[in-house]
């Protein structure tokens, strides 16, 4: 009230423009509102609810998975804030942009400017790193650029330039009273018959040339040896250097300079005139050779651009190689029998028609072992060669001519891989190959000319291979090493990239490097990469929604983001984090916890208020928060079978050549702080190995040197983080397979089979079936041209997707579109007596969905939900007692009471001999697991060692493992 007051006593005495005072008075009452206030939200399973959420304060949104928290965080709060700022562009624009449909609630008031930092997958292109993603690199290449000393990449002298007066003044001391040439250098060491550049440099009026260090005269037809590297300069003076040349000087460096591309040769016409030559130039030049350097740009240290790429790899920094113990992979056999992998045993073919050919004129057999063929004839079916022969027959006594014309198995593989368009062929020819360095650079990414640019001895690509520490290290000593100039032009640059670094290290990824692919980063990884950013960008009064930051993080580092969320937050800004972590809600200012329970059971506000607040309510959270409910330990741990997986020799990425054992029928846990090398060791080495053991499967495992035990297992099923469908047409029966069975039953009824309908009369993606009107959709788009598209129910199928004569054939007195609306744990008691459609809905709803429909769009799930979904597909093929089961994170997006019933699933397939795998940081999780195999100590460099492996009560006596300690108060030991 008293707000109020002022404002209009402020309005009396200045007498402002009655508009401007209405203007200024709304942005005054919002900057003071206190809470973003929603009212009916209504959007999915939200149950028009109400809620006032404090600003400037750090808000966690919790609740069973499926209970509405994405609903009311991302699909309502976020999607309004980003429809209002689409609305601020002119209808003009909107067109062009598409708008955003406007979320089913009937009003948000003191909404900020919203930035939503999701789970959402990083760019798979292999030219995305860490460094690009933070834009650290962005600065990087800015500060090479300004103040990077450029060395000789054949001398590794520091390189030098000079503006033409300098050169002029050079040219007047140090040749003062002598005869001198001057020279334009054209050509530097390539090979070519160059007529028609010596017809070039005639016509414009120049007579000599230096070739090869020999002065010339240029006649007509000129040309060189084409298989040699030749050196060719223009002479464009001869003069005598005194007080009277100094013009002349001038304008024929200006000349020289022109047609030497910024560099220019001075010999003295005195001496022998293949003297070593001195060198002068515009751009950076070496001193002794004289190759120069173009003036450095931003651009020149981009590996994303034709200026900075390297040119033999692309700017990837790998490339493709042949493996030769790949293609012949034993020598003691003979190219009869196979010996060649790519081609196989012998046939009737061309190709071996030629290595007949080949064997013929170097005097060997097919049948002959690999290591007893001639080289000479080897490197002609590895390389290719092509050769006219003549053979005598000793019988006939006639002579026969034949031809090799012979490609190379290494020249037919590598044209196979870059020319073919079939990605198959490609795969194949892979298959042969190893990814190595570039040679060129290194694996630098960038030209030879770029690499040799370097701050105080250090590369570009130098500190991008330095984890963050040893990054953060080096800036924090860099000042001291630099010139006067060097400090004032890069002092801004240097303070921004240290910030950024900071950044990093204070969201727990400190072992990542700038170079990391961004393909290889973990969901939990690319998020904090991304709030590292957001924290770096500094804005004030911004609303941040972050869904689940933590996953993937280690409790030793779940401090350090919590620390940053605050810090964000203490900026100024409000932040909404849609989390199940105890540690966030505990230290939070404010939980929102949505249930009662999932899906149609859910959507509503059942407790809300300060941490403390909470835990006195009668919630599932709070149950669990205040310990009335909790995952009780087994008493006893599984003994297994007593058999066993070995791998030995592990050394991909960060791994320090390790060995894992694996005993079989137990519940496994791999832990380790982010980065220590889990994913690398199971899933890039382990489940490749098993993969291709089992199913043939083509990926490739990262090196090792054996693995024992395979034979123990006859199947192995991996659950991963990858989405179950990005369409709206994609639902759970259509990803488990259950909607084929259903179709199939549909199809089998007696009005379906007098009508001759197949299974695919029962598809919404199939005509005739289908609702032509929507083509399955059961809604129609219209186009509202610079508004968004509004949806509408089907006006000819009334939703339905399917026809009237299609809706017409019923099972149990249900259409197919009545099944589809179904929850799972209505159809589980609908299609019970049909065990091929039981047995898969079952295992949905043991998983714990059966709240949800059959025909839910994919796109509708949560993130909780579609990994489960995916694991009950798993779980409902029939296992075999033998099956190794591997889980990455699976309690991503799960409540406590979620993951309980996600350990009753996987404890019951331990009970029946398989074997489950679960990479976790989750500690509920680890408590329950038979056997732990901790991996670390640190990530990156510092990590990619198993430090402990055993029971959980063997685990924490290790003093060496972050895991032991939070494990040890877990256990209460």
């Amino acid at each position: 009230m008293k707000v109020l007051l002022y404002t209009f006593a402020l309005y009396y005495i200045f007498k402002i423009n009655l508009f401007k005072f209405a203007v200024f008075l709304e942005l005054f009452m919002v900057n003071k509102q206190e809470y973003i206030e929603i009212l009916g939200a209504r959007v999915h399973n939200l149950k028009n609810i109400d809620v006032k959420i404090p600003r400037d304060k750090l808000v966690v949104i919790t609740g069973l998975s499926g209970s509405g928290k994405s609903s009311l965080a991302f699909d309502t709060i976020y999607a309004e804030g980003q429809r209002r700022y689409i609305e601020t562009f002119s209808a003009y624009a909107r067109q062009f942009l598409g708008g955003l449909e406007r979320p089913d609630v009937d009003k948000i008031d003191g909404l900020s400017p919203v930035i939503a930092i999701e789970q959402k997958t990083t760019s798979k292109s292999p030219r995305s790193t860490v460094g690009t993603i933070t834009e650290i690199y962005d600065f990087l290449r800015l500060l090479f650029a300004r103040i990077g000393d450029a060395y000789s990449y054949n001398t590794h002298e520091k390189m030098v330039n000079y503006n033409d007066e300098q050169i002029k003044k050079l040219i007047l001391k140090d040749y003062s009273n002598e005869k001198i040439i001057i020279l334009a250098p054209v050509i530097k060491s390539r090979k070519g018959h160059y007529r028609e550049l010596f017809e070039n440099i005639s016509k414009q009026g120049f007579v000599r040339v230096r070739i090869d260090g020999k002065i010339k005269e240029i006649v007509k037809g000129m040309q060189l040896d084409r298989y040699k590297t030749h050196d060719i300069e223009i002479i464009i003076d001869r003069l005598l250097i005194d007080s009277k040349s100094e013009k002349r000087l001038s304008e024929s460096i200006i000349t020289a300079m022109y047609h030497g591309d910024e560099t220019l040769m001075v010999v003295n016409h005195n001496s022998n005139t293949t003297d070593k030559p001195r060198y002068f130039s515009r751009n950076l030049m070496c001193p002794s050779t004289g190759i120069s350097y173009p003036k450095p740009e931003p651009n020149s240290f981009s590996f994303n651009s034709p200026k900075g790429a390297c040119e033999n790899c692309n700017g990837l920094g790998k490339v493709y190689e042949i493996n030769l113990d790949k293609i012949i992979p034993n020598k003691k056999i003979s190219i009869k029998n196979g010996a060649i992998a790519p081609l196989g045993e012998q046939k009737s073919s061309w190709i071996f028609k030629q290595l007949e050919y080949i064997a013929e004129k170097y005097s060997f057999s097919l049948s002959d072992p690999i290591k007893k063929i001639p080289k000479n004839a080897f490197e002609i079916i590895l390389n290719g060669g092509q050769e006219k022969f003549d053979i005598e027959s000793k019988e006939l006594g006639v002579k026969r001519s034949y031809e090799i014309d012979f490609e190379g198995i290494n020249n037919f593989i590598l044209n196979q891989y870059n020319n073919s368009e079939s990605s198959s062929i490609k795969r194949w020819a892979k298959g042969f190959m190893d990814e190595v360095n570039c040679k060129t650079c290194n694996g630098g990414r960038l030209k030879k000319e770029a690499l040799n640019f370097k701050i105080n001895q250090y590369s570009i690509a130098d500190l991008t291979q330095m984890d963050i520490v040893q990054l953060s290290e080096w800036f924090a000593e860099i000042s001291n090493k630099l010139s006067e100039r060097q400090l004032i032009i890069g002092s801004e640059i240097i303070k921004e990239i240290k910030t950024r670094i900071q950044f990093l290290l204070d969201v727990g990824l400190d072992y990542l490097s700038l170079s990391r692919s961004s393909k290889t980063l973990s969901g939990g990884e690319a998020q904090r990469i991304r709030l590292a950013t957001q924290i770096g960008s500094q804005l004030v009064g911004v609303l941040y929604i972050l869904d689940e930051p933590s996953i993937g993080l280690h409790q030793r580092d779940n401090q350090k983001l919590i620390h940053s969320l605050k810090r964000l937050r203490d900026l100024g800004n409000s932040i909404l984090v849609v989390e199940h972590d105890k540690d966030m809600m505990v230290t939070s200012d404010y939980v929102i916890d949505i249930g009662p329970k999932a899906g149609k059971y859910g959507g509503e506000i059942i407790s809300i208020g300060t941490p403390k607040e909470l835990l006195k309510g009668k919630t599932l959270t709070a149950a669990y928060l205040n310990g009335e409910k909790f995952f009780e330990i087994p008493k006893k741990r599984r003994k297994g079978n007593g058999k066993q997986i070995i791998l030995t020799g592990a050394t991909g990425n960060n791994l320090k050549n390790v060995t894992l054992k694996i005993p079989l029928a137990k519940l496994i846990g791999v832990t380790g702080v982010s980065g220590s090398g889990k994913s690398t060791l199971i899933n890039e080495t382990l489940y490749p190995i098993l993969n291709q053991y089992i199913y043939k499967a083509v990926k490739i495992p990262l090196p090792y040197k054996s693995i024992k035990g395979l034979e123990h297992i006859d199947k192995v099923i991996d659950i991963n983080q990858t989405a179950i469908g990005r369409t709206p047409r994609s639902n759970p029966a259509t990803y488990t397979g259950v909607f084929s069975e259903i179709r199939s039953l549909f199809a089998k009824t007696p009005e379906a089979l007098i009508r001759g309908y197949k299974p695919g009369r029962f598809s919404f993606n199939v005509k005739d079936g289908r609702c032509e009107t929507c083509r399955g959709g059961g809604v129609r788009v219209i186009e509202m041209n610079f508004l968004p598209d509004v949806e509408v129910e089907c006006e000819t199928c009334l939703g339905k997707r399917f026809t009237r004569e299609t809706l017409e054939i019923r099972y149990k007195g249900k259409s197919i579109s009545d099944v589809l609306n179904m929850t799972i744990n209505e159809s589980v008691n609908f299609f019970k007596n049909i065990p091929n459609i039981y047995i898969k809905l079952k295992t949905i709803q043991d998983v714990g969905l059966g709240y949800i429909t059959l025909g839910q769009q994919s796109t509708t799930l949560s993130g909780g939900e579609a990994q489960r979904i995916k694991l009950a597909a798993e779980l409902s093929k029939r296992d075999t007692g033998n099956t190794f089961y591997i889980l990455d994170e699976p309690t991503t997006g799960l409540h406590f009471e979620d993951i309980r019933v996600l350990m009753n699933v996987l404890n019951k397939l331990t009970n029946k001999g398989n074997t489950v795998l679960i990479i976790e940081h989750n500690l509920d999780v680890i408590k329950l697991c038979d056997y732990i195999i901790d991996i670390g100590k640190e990530g990156g460099d510092k990590g990619g060692e198993i430090l402990c492996s055993g029971t959980p009560e063997e685990i924490i006596k290790n003093k060496n493992s972050y895991t032991a300690t939070f494990l040890k108060k877990e256990l209460n030991l």
